[in-house]
């Protein structure tokens, strides 16, 4: 990820009666939740209430600790802009560089005459690390898809997952999701939403988060249906405990909290900046709010059991192949490295790999290669997952095949197409600030994209087939028109399963 930063060049709350809260009368721009009144912005379509904040804010002797409930206030709050991005280093353009600890707030876009729509509920990616919710403009998705949209943030790196004996488990950032998703249950009806309706969805570390609500017991009634995005649950990025705290004694080390005695105050005490190169912030497996890891919950079906919809990006290792040759002083991969590159990946195996994924006089050295780790990483794990859920809960497979897709704006071209890489999808659900804009024709295939979307929303089905037995139904999302995508056959899923074997 830290590759692509450089590459692109681009800089809880008690769930309440929710018939306790009702929309206030006379004024739409203002709504009244259980903490206080809210003041947002009305548009012909829709009204949207930003900086919303769900929690108190996580800091001084709050800092790693479960998420409290807000203050309440009784003048009306200005909710016309959004709140602070969670604290993050700079980079990523899914990010937003941030020192900011007070930052549990979250976005609502609502149809501007709602009653009672299904609530879609937004956890970002960014790899645990970057990323906030406003960066996801949620307009479009609203009033096309008659639903309220939440977009939330939540604690990321060492502040939402610093596992270490002396603070716990690490796993604040899925804590303050399941504060944003009881703030829901309390107060969706005052925006014009259901809320025993409500759709989890999320991205990359979004969607993973969702795998692993689908696996807390702490998370059982938050939701009603999951959508899960590039995310395959399978591939857990879940670490136990015991790493999780190596990790944490690591960092703590690092900045100077060695007594175990004063390991704790000593790392409260700790600047946000000194704190803010966590690496590959992870959730950790064994404590009570994730006992099992979303792969090894799905495996035995001791997981939330709800409808789910859960797809993966056709190319999804193109982005970050692109930011490895977009790098300063990085050049495209040559065909000699290519082969290289393959036996650091694979070592024993990489000549049945290269066997079976041989470069062609014609090839690009890097897109083969995106196409290798593609398949392996990321879709043979999503038909493992499809599998899994598919033996207990309505499964609705995808996989997002559109071709020509917005690229980061401001961003140069790497030197190969980048297809329906890691994100691509993105921009058509959302008015996302770091892409670039829609073409006609990309418009109206996001319209196309919204409505599978909100259809799921609306009624917990998808307008295709559920995905059933081994050779389930996976349906191919692009502008060319609907399809069953020939998913195992396309990703080579035999052989990768028979090598792994």
């Amino acid at each position: 990820m830290k590759i692509l930063v450089a590459a692109l060049g681009l800089a809880g709350v008690l769930v309440g009666t929710p018939t306790g809260v009702t929309p206030t009368a006379g004024d739409q721009a203002v709504v009244t939740t259980h903490s206080g009144p809210v003041r947002g912005t009305v548009t012909d379509m829709v009204r949207t209430f930003q900086g919303v904040p769900y929690a108190a804010p996580p800091v001084g002797p709050l800092r790693w600790t479960a998420p409290r409930p807000a203050a309440s206030w009784t003048a009306t709050r200005d909710a016309t802009l959004p709140g602070a991005a969670c604290a993050q280093p700079p980079g990523l353009p899914v990010g937003r560089p941030s020192t900011e600890e007070d930052c549990l707030f979250l976005n609502v876009t609502t149809p501007r005459n709602a009653r009672k729509v299904p609530v879609m509920v937004w956890m970002h990616g960014g790899d645990l690390a970057y990323g906030a919710g406003d960066i996801y403009g949620a307009a479009r998705l609203a009033a096309r898809g008659d639903v309220v949209v939440v977009t939330v943030n939540y604690r990321l790196g060492a502040f939402g997952f610093l596992a270490h004996p002396a603070l716990g488990d690490g796993n604040y950032g899925l804590q303050d999701q399941q504060a944003a998703l009881r703030w829901v249950r309390a107060n969706a009806g005052a925006f014009g939403g259901d809320p025993r309706n409500v759709t989890l969805f999320g991205e990359s570390a979004g969607g993973f988060s969702t795998c692993s609500h689908l696996a807390s017991p702490a998370s059982a009634g938050l939701f009603d249906r999951v959508i899960i995005q590039s995310a395959p649950c399978a591939a857990d990025i879940a670490v136990p405990r015991a790493e999780g705290e190596a990790r944490g004694t690591a960092l703590a080390t690092s900045v100077g909290c060695t007594d175990p005695a004063t390991v704790a105050a000593c790392l409260r005490g700790k600047a946000t900046t000194a704190l803010l190169d966590f690496p590959a912030p992870r959730p950790t497996i064994g404590g009570a709010l994730l006992p099992l890891g979303a792969s090894e919950a799905l495996r035995t079906g001791t997981f939330n059991r709800v409808p789910v919809l859960i797809g993966v990006n056709h190319d999804e290792e193109r982005l970050m192949v692109a930011g490895a040759e977009l790098f300063p002083g990085a050049h495209p991969l040559t065909r000699e490295e290519y082969p290289e590159r393959v036996r650091a990946t694979f070592g024993a195996d990489a000549d049945r790999v290269l066997a079976t994924y041989p470069l062609g006089a014609q090839d690009s050295p890097g897109q083969r290669l995106a196409t290798i780790l593609t398949d392996h990483n990321w879709s043979v794990p999503a038909l493992d997952t499809d599998k899994l859920l598919a033996r207990h809960v309505p499964t609705y497979a995808y996989e997002f095949a559109e071709r020509d897709n917005p690229w980061f704006a401001g961003a140069p071209s790497p030197s190969f197409p980048v297809g329906a890489a890691h994100v691509s999808e993105l921009a058509y659900l959302f008015d996302a600030t770091y892409a670039e804009p829609l073409t006609p024709a990309q418009r109206h295939f996001g319209d196309e994209m919204i409505g599978h979307w909100s259809r799921f929303a609306h009624t917990g089905t998808a307008d295709w087939p559920r995905f059933t037995g081994q050779q389930g139904y996976v349906r191919s999302l692009a502008s060319t028109g609907p399809h069953r995508a020939d998913f195992a056959r396309d990703h080579r899923y035999d052989f990768w399963t028979c090598l792994d074997r």
